[in-house]
């Protein structure tokens, strides 16, 4: 007996997006033609959109993902009252075709963490947003369906790290930079029991929305969120922000030097096995990008020149 063949996943057109723009704003009680549609470049292809001025729709491209907007609308609900900067609200959510969600949510003014540095007053916005997720309760995000993850091997993540670095350039990367970290200190850096937390899980920069004076006005991207490592929301800030910035901002958040330096290395390794990949195997990221994350990731810190790393970091939580 023949399997049924599995419905193709409709392609949003300009057209569709308007229509379905159209028919919620008019559930508002607007009028007229509607605002304007144009897809946001770089950013899940056809699969998101602006509308005007004020809103961001977003359409998820197959059931899995659908499953995983659903949830994380319910997700911002619950670490709203836990974080001092915006978050994105669903004004609108539904089908866009059938079995696939879609969420129209507010846009936040800014730029990004790509575009602007974070000031100081940025830095203990950071440690006000790494309090907030260590303050939401793991249980309920458990009912929510948000996803346990296990912490990864530092020590795997360092062998793949100098195999990459043998395939860049030399001016690219020196791999000798890699024996800072030795075999023995990435097996100390392991992930402690027990210190399992919500975690955002994609603080890339292109999720900080920043303002003036360097400030952290909101944080997007939602729908990656797991329970598990909080050194990786620390590894991804080093990617975003610069190492000093997001150590700075991990320490006045509580966090001691062993989960600091954790997610550290953990960035320092990605950089380099994402570059290496990209240049190799030809993903659709830019280099320049990854290139400008690596440099962020790799700039020297006060707390491993004190810390010395082959004698095991400081035992602090």
């Amino acid at each position: 007996m023949s399997q049924p063949t599995p419905t193709p996943t409709p392609t949003p057109t300009r057209d569709t997006v308007g229509r379905l723009v159209r028919s919620v704003l008019a559930d508002d009680g607007a009028a007229g033609p509607g605002p304007e549609v144009r897809p946001v470049t770089g950013e899940g292809g056809q699969l998101t959109w602006w509308v005007g001025a004020r809103h961001v729709l977003r359409l998820a491209g197959d059931r899995e993902a659908s499953v995983r907007q659903r949830r994380e609308l319910r997700l911002r609900d619950l670490v709203r009252p836990h974080l001092g900067v915006q978050i994105p609200v669903s004004v609108a959510h539904g089908e866009w075709a059938s079995g696939l969600a879609y969420t129209l949510d507010t846009r936040l003014p800014g730029g990004t963490g790509e575009e602007q540095d974070v000031s100081a007053a940025g830095e203990a916005d950071l440690a006000g947003l790494l309090t907030g997720l260590r303050e939401v309760p793991v249980r309920q995000a458990g009912t929510l369906g948000v996803p346990q993850a296990r912490p990864r091997s530092l020590n795997t993540l360092r062998a793949a790290a100098v195999r990459a670095a043998k395939r860049l350039p030399a001016e690219e990367f020196d791999p000798a930079r890699l024996d800072q970290l030795a075999e023995s200190a990435a097996v100390q850096l392991a992930a402690q029991p027990g210190a399992a937390f919500l975690v955002h899980h994609g603080l890339r920069g292109d999720h900080l929305v920043t303002g003036a004076g360097g400030r952290l006005r909101g944080v997007l991207g939602w729908g990656g969120a797991v329970v598990g490592d909080p050194a990786e929301d620390i590894a991804g800030l080093a990617v975003a922000v610069g190492a000093p910035a997001a150590v700075r901002a991990a320490t006045l958040a509580g966090y001691g030097a062993r989960p600091c330096l954790r997610g550290l290395w953990l960035a320092r390794c990605d950089t380099v096995v994402r570059l290496a990949d990209r240049l190799h195997d030809g993903n659709e990221e830019p280099v320049p990008l990854l290139e400008a994350r690596l440099r962020r990731a790799w700039e020297p810190i006060l707390l491993e020149r004190v810390t010395d790393l082959r004698d095991g970091p400081d035992e602090s939580p």
